[in-house]
């Protein structure tokens, strides 16, 4: 029986989580679930966002689902050391999970385009992944200071750093549209030519089935928002890649339709891409789209069920259109959009 470690997380985080785990309890009745608190839950009640407990919960998980952590800028949790706030426990648990791939779908659902903030025949049809390196380059590079008169990062990658990454986005295209952008600054930065090298060995050795172009970071931020449709799988390293994942996903107009995947050689963590937005929490507006795709992309990822996962998707498309939330123009709060979903799984399927 697989095993679930959820972690709720703050603010909004128990709401969108709860309404996740309703819908996987549908199409995935088999599954064994396990709660720790996490983030600033987890400081509140040990001292601490990520404990050795938890840790050891989550390397023994065949995923694990977040909800969402942190506070508002003068939440009490930020005056603590660097190290004890929720976003460091964020950090550790990737870390500890090994999940060195982060895979961000960005998706225009049909009906609703005149949410995007592009013209409705740009915004129609829009599905593209954006694959993230996630463990590696500029931000977890070990040669880094801060001196009177300088700062210095590196950005750094080894050969089985992008072998890896590049497999993943490589594989996730032959069930797409089997197309590979891989986005670098080859013509300024010697770690991008390199970054370039080695995916098209990858994909000359392993997936030569699969169609490869490059583009230049700062082309691919234009082309996201003016033609989207032209990407299928984007694949870049961190720092491009976290760039490039938050202007995407002002496309589908709502960070509440978002969702993210996170990979690597054991269990996968499963979250959506907002905030904790603690204004709204505990008042049963929250939107729990992006949560429930996360929990699809879970049982499509880690557990092996792609039905599972497509009935979700199917049953999230008719609800967003019969029953929108709140910040979709809609009137449904968390609970009767859950509801809603739930009711389309549950009907008899008709022929």
């Amino acid at each position: 029986m697989p095993k679930i470690v959820v972690l709720p997380g703050d603010g909004i985080g128990p709401e969108i989580v709860a309404s996740a785990l309703e819908v996987l309890k549908v199409v995935a009745p088999d599954l064994e679930y396990e709660e720790h608190k996490f983030g600033g839950a987890s400081i509140d009640a040990y001292g601490e966002p990520f404990t050795a407990a938890t840790q050891e919960a989550v390397k023994n998980a065949d995923a694990v689902l977040l909800g969402s952590i942190g506070g508002a800028q003068d939440s009490h949790w930020n005056t603590l050391p660097r190290h004890l706030r929720p976003e460091s426990g964020l950090l550790a648990l990737r870390k500890a999970l090994g999940v060195y791939a982060n895979l961000r779908p960005i998706k225009v659902y049909e009906g609703m385009e005149h949410l995007s903030p592009l013209k409705p025949e740009l915004a129609r049809g829009v599905d593209v992944l954006i694959v993230r390196e996630l463990l590696g380059g500029v931000y977890f590079d070990p040669e880094r200071y801060i001196r009177e008169d300088e700062g210095f990062n590196a950005m750094r990658y080894r050969t089985h750093e992008v072998e890896r990454i590049a497999r993943v986005a490589f594989k996730a295209a032959q069930g797409r549209r089997n197309k590979v952008t891989s986005v670098d600054k080859a013509n300024v930065l010697e770690v991008s030519e390199f970054w370039r090298r080695e995916v098209v060995k990858v994909q000359q050795s392993e997936y030569s089935d699969v169609a490869l172009n490059h583009e230049y970071v700062d082309s691919v931020a234009m082309l996201l928002v003016t033609n989207p449709s032209r990407y299928d799988v984007i694949v870049t390293e961190n720092l491009f890649g976290d760039i490039l994942s938050d202007l995407g996903a002002v496309l589908p107009g709502s960070l509440g339709l978002m969702p993210s995947a996170s990979l690597g050689d054991g269990a996968g963590l499963y979250e959506p891409i907002h905030g904790s937005a603690p204004d709204i929490a505990g008042q049963g507006i929250a939107n729990p789209t992006a949560t429930i795709l996360s929990a699809a992309l879970m049982l499509r990822y880690s557990l092996n069920r792609p039905e599972a996962a497509d009935r979700i998707d199917a049953a999230i498309l008719k609800a967003l259109n019969e029953n929108p939330t709140k910040d979709l123009g809609g009137t449904a709060g968390t609970q009767q959009f859950t509801e809603t979903v739930l009711n389309i799984l549950k009907a008899p399927v008709t022929a």
